[in-house]
């Protein structure tokens, strides 16, 4: 096989931005429930109907507002990391001769791509991937869909970069 010339997985934080930040600001959340008991501006609201509620059901002691924040903190953990699953799973490598896409964990699918067949590079951004240096690729090699699309790459201009100068250097 040729030179290694980059490789990548697809960034969680990148890739899920408002995600990544709901999912964390939910466990800081959950973090002070749990610590507290109480729920900030709401449990004044709710004591009212939850103390006749728990006067009434013979619940464990340690079944309150606690129970709570735990369970935020665990669903919110529970999302990122299978982002971050996702993400481990899938990889770029850019060769001298080849362009390799590996996606998938327990189904693996393999993209090989000669890097003279290569025709088109296109690399779109928003606003959030341009100021995290990150962004979405398409590759087209012959027709008008792209041969491989892949989302929330770190570098896509580096990425760009060696393709056009491999695809060039080849023909």
């Amino acid at each position: 096989m040729s030179k290694l010339l980059y490789q990548a997985h697809p960034s969680v934080w990148r890739s899920h931005p408002f995600g990544t930040l709901v999912a964390l600001l939910v466990v800081l959340a959950g973090v002070f429930i749990a610590m507290t008991g109480q729920i900030p501006y709401l449990s004044p609201l709710l004591h009212p109907y939850l103390s006749p509620l728990f006067a009434a059901l013979p619940l464990p002691e340690w079944l309150d507002l606690r129970m709570v924040g735990v369970v935020l903190i665990l669903l919110a953990l529970l999302r990122l990391g299978i982002w971050w699953l996702k993400a481990r799973f899938d990889h770029l490598e850019i060769h001298e001769s080849e362009l390799v896409w590996t996606h998938g964990f327990l189904n693996k699918n393999y993209v090989e791509t000669n890097m003279s067949s290569i025709r088109t590079v296109r690399v779109h951004q928003s606003l959030f991937q341009r100021l995290v240096n990150a962004g979405d690729i398409e590759i087209f090699t012959t027709g008008d869909l792209s041969e491989l699309s892949i989302k929330g790459l770190p570098r896509p201009a580096e990425i760009r970069e060696h393709i056009k100068h491999q695809s060039a250097g080849e023909s």
